[in-house]
């Protein structure tokens, strides 16, 4: 399994965002190492918004996981603005049982609240798409709450709403 585009040197998810409303001078990038404090402050932020936090043991193993080119199963794209990472999206590749392609969970997708409705939402799932795509595999879900009637608003654009609900232990 193919960690992502980067590795072969191309970028797919940059034909994806032609013409998008995305905002003057953001760029879709994968994280890099550089971008700790950035994206320390936004999955916070992100964790907050779901009324959890993480302990920082947890904060530093999975920036190594998103980092570690070893690992084809977590990768994290980023959203940049004057030299700032201001949105995000975390990805878990995994298995599927009824079919030979490896999926693609959108496990956190977040942007910095002043500049939602600007294209850094959708532009950030157009590259993890558009990543999919290029690694072959096309399968791409999500989920979120309910009651997150803002991301479900772009959800309902770019992606079809399932009869399923999520079930966990408890």
């Amino acid at each position: 399994m193919q960690r992502h585009a980067v590795s072969q040197g191309t970028r797919p998810w940059q034909t994806a965002l032609a013409g998008s409303t995305l905002a003057d001078g953001i760029e879709i990038r994968p994280l890099e190492a550089g971008d700790r404090a950035d994206w320390d402050r936004l999955w916070a932020d992100y964790l907050a918004f779901y009324g959890t936090r993480r302990s920082p043991d947890i904060f530093d193993t999975t920036f190594a996981r998103y980092l570690d080119p070893a690992r084809a199963d977590m990768l994290a794209f980023v959203a940049v603005a004057d030299g700032a990472c201001v949105g995000l999206a975390h990805v878990i590749v995994h298995a599927h049982g009824w079919q030979v392609a490896p999926v693609t969970y959108l496990q956190d997708l977040y942007a910095d609240p002043s500049l939602r409705g600007k294209g850094v939402g959708r532009a950030l799932i157009e590259a993890v798409y558009a990543d999919a795509d290029a690694t072959g595999r096309p399968n791409v879900y999500w989920t979120t709450q309910t009651g997150n009637t803002t991301a479900r608003r772009l959800y309902d654009r770019i992606g079809v709403a399932t009869d399923f609900m999520k079930y966990s232990r408890s």
